[in-house]
């Protein structure tokens, strides 16, 4: 949130120096996004000095910031960013829908692309198709909405197993076969976890026939506020469709598909 903030303070803030309430609103925003930018508190002298106000007007805002919450005074009688500002954003966070969020991205990914493009989540060690936009006059019989697939042997479910914690994976993966579907299917778990390894370091994963034939996909993480991955956008076509000379441009677009709705459910990197 502090560097969301932050990144508006060096543009020029409309209508500064406007008469009346319009002025003091950028005082009191100007106020707001310096409290946000520090972790500890700052005082009224620094923040009269960093916003270029006065004391006087300082202390006037601030004390009505402090009334409604939106500031706090700490125990050094420095200023902090107070409850109400993180309740104000927590209950439009909450209010979020994933798929209301994701769904312009996922249908954006298949028109730009020409491929079939889908949002899915975790579930267990599979991962669960939840919206879908077909590509062309042919349903892609290979990817259905509802159904579970594994994850081992899936562009969008080794991306949500690559971002969890060792230990976390450690027990996903306890008792789970990773089943050959192709040749190409990653079976042994030593080299599994190598290869989660390099799609966590990328930041995408791909699937080249390791579940089905003349099959391929690529998948990058969706992320919330708090930095959990909590869904995965990617899309699929045949090796036709997604040849080897593709792969780099299509997980391009995937990547800021998967960014651009990781910033609507509130994540900032």
């Amino acid at each position: 949130m502090a560097d969301l903030m932050r990144g508006t303070r060096a543009s020029a803030r409309p209508g500064e120096g406007a008469p009346g309430g319009v002025q003091v609103l950028n005082r009191a925003f100007d106020l707001l996004e310096e409290l946000a930018s520090h972790r500890e508190p700052e005082s009224l002298t620094d923040l009269a000095r960093t916003t270029g106000l006065s004391k006087t007007t300082a202390y006037r805002i601030l004390s009505t910031m402090v009334e409604r919450g939106y500031a706090a005074r700490a125990l050094d009688g420095g200023y902090t960013v107070g409850h109400r500002l993180f309740a104000t954003a927590s209950s439009r966070i909450d209010a979020l829908d994933l798929q209301a969020e994701a769904r312009p991205r996922v249908l954006a990914l298949q028109r730009q692309l020409h491929l079939t493009s889908y949002l899915g989540v975790m579930d267990g060690p599979f991962i669960s198709i939840i919206e879908k936009e077909t590509y062309g006059e042919l349903a892609d019989g290979f990817v259905e909405v509802g159904r579970r697939y594994p994850s081992h042997c899936s562009s969008m479910g080794k991306c949500m197993l690559a971002c969890l914690s060792s230990r976390d994976l450690s027990d996903m993966l306890a008792g789970f076969e990773l089943k050959a579907f192709t040749p190409r299917t990653i079976t042994d778990k030593d080299e599994f976890r190598a290869h989660l390894r390099k799609v966590r370091e990328q930041g995408w994963a791909s699937d080249i026939e390791e579940s089905s034939p003349d099959h391929r996909c690529v998948a990058a993480p969706v992320f919330n506020f708090r930095g959990d991955a909590i869904a995965v956008v990617g899309v699929s076509g045949s090796n036709d469709e997604m040849p080897d000379a593709r792969i780099p441009e299509i997980a391009r677009h995937v990547v800021r598909a998967a960014k651009e709705v990781s910033g609507s459910m509130g994540y900032a990197e």
